[in-house]
């Protein structure tokens, strides 16, 4: 049987291979967690879109010689990768001092923090563009799934359908989980103790993107 032209023995195998990778805890996946728990499911949809584009554009760069260019010019994604950790960094700074948008009030409920779905798109965009083990998983990935005597559009369009939709779930699941969480520190009224659990995860979030 095939699919798109690519056997659908590649699928049983790409499908478990990518969802075990995504569903891992890291950069993304730590601030769709952390987005739950400040600005609730509904809101992180916004940086879900931003991250699911951003990862769309690596995954096509990947494949169309953009890693190339990262290699002979190093200084240009370092300078880009320092730039995003330091806007997250601030970010979990305020939210640790129970200020700026995301953090949250006595008495505030999940999902009404004010902060606008294109600075979450930006937040989420930045984080995935900006990951190199997101780039360097894509660039030593995808290869063994693709066949090099069929078209290489085809293949590519379904693959970053696959990782798209599963990135998505995954996105969704760790959103859920950081709402949930929330709704918990709430019931204890230690609404500081959140913003400053929030805070250092996005700090985290940061200092991996720099780090990393």
């Amino acid at each position: 049987m095939v699919l798109s032209g690519m056997d659908s023995a590649v699928f049983m195998v790409f499908i478990p291979t990518f969802f075990f990778v995504s569903a891992t805890p890291g950069m993304c996946m730590t601030l769709s967690m952390t987005l739950g728990m400040t600005v609730g499911v509904k809101r992180t949809l916004w940086m879900m879109i931003g991250e699911l584009s951003g990862v769309g554009l690596v995954v096509v760069s990947s494949m169309v010689g953009v890693s190339t260019i990262l290699l002979t010019y190093p200084s240009l994604f370092t300078v880009f990768k320092w730039a995003g950790g330091l806007y997250l960094l601030y970010i979990g700074i305020e939210m640790w001092r129970s200020r700026g948008r995301l953090a949250l009030s006595e008495g505030a409920e999940s999902g009404k923090v004010r902060v606008s779905g294109c600075s979450l798109a930006v937040q989420g965009f930045v984080t995935a563009i900006a990951n190199p083990k997101g780039w360097a998983f894509f660039i030593a990935l995808l290869p063994p799934f693709l066949d090099q005597s069929l078209p290489l559009a085809p293949q590519l369009s379904v693959l970053l359908v696959l990782i798209l939709v599963i990135e998505f779930i995954c996105l969704v699941l760790y959103a859920t989980g950081g709402q949930s969480l929330a709704h918990l520190l709430r019931k204890s009224s230690n609404v500081q103790m959140m913003n400053r659990f929030s805070g250092t995860l996005m700090m985290g979030v940061a200092l991996w993107l720099v780090l990393g």
